[in-house]
C-alpha cells in the first residue's frame, strides 16, 4: 500500500500523505473506508508512530480523512478529493501549456505528447 523512498529529500510523513492522497484520488481507498491504525502502519513501515500520526493530522487538516474517537481514521468525501486533484492537474497543465508556448512548441506537438501518454495508458478518452 505505502512504499517509502528513503533517498527522497522530502520528509517521510509528506511521502505518506502524498501516497494516501493518490490512493484516495484513484479510488483505491473508497469514501468511508478505514485507514490502518497509527501503530499498525508504523510497524508495517518500520517507522516511528509519531511520523504516521503527523501524516494523519495533515490529511485531516486538508480534509482528506476524518477521525472518530475510539474507532480510527476514515476516508472523507472521495468525490471532493478527486475534484480537488483534477483542478490541481488542470492548473499544472495550463502552466505546462504556457511554458510550451513560450518555448515555441506548436499545438500539434503538445497534443501528440498527450495522445502518446493516453495511448500508453490504454485509454483513448
Amino acid at each position: 500500500m505505502i512504499i517509502l523512498d528513503y533517498r527522497d529529500r522530502r520528509p517521510i510523513y509528506e511521502q505518506i500523505v502524498e501516497r494516501f492522497e493518490e490512493l484516495m484520488a484513484t479510488g483505491a481507498l473508497e469514501e468511508g473506508s478505514q485507514l490502518p491504525s497509527v501503530r499498525s502502519l508504523a510497524m508495517e513501515l518500520s517507522i516511528n508512530p509519531n511520523t504516521i500520526q503527523r501524516a494523519y493530522v495533515e490529511l485531516e487538516r486538508q480534509g482528506y480523512i476524518y477521525s472518530v474517537k475510539g474507532k480510527g481514521s476514515f476516508v472523507a468525501d472521495s468525490g471532493r478529493i478527486r475534484d480537488s486533484r483534477r483542478q490541481e492537474v488542470c492548473r499544472h497543465q495550463e502552466e505546462t501549456a504556457r511554458e510550451a508556448l513560450a518555448l515555441g512548441m506548436d499545438r500539434e506537438e503538445l497534443e501528440g505528447i498527450i495522445g502518446r501518454i493516453y495511448s500508453e495508458g490504454g485509454d483513448e478518452r
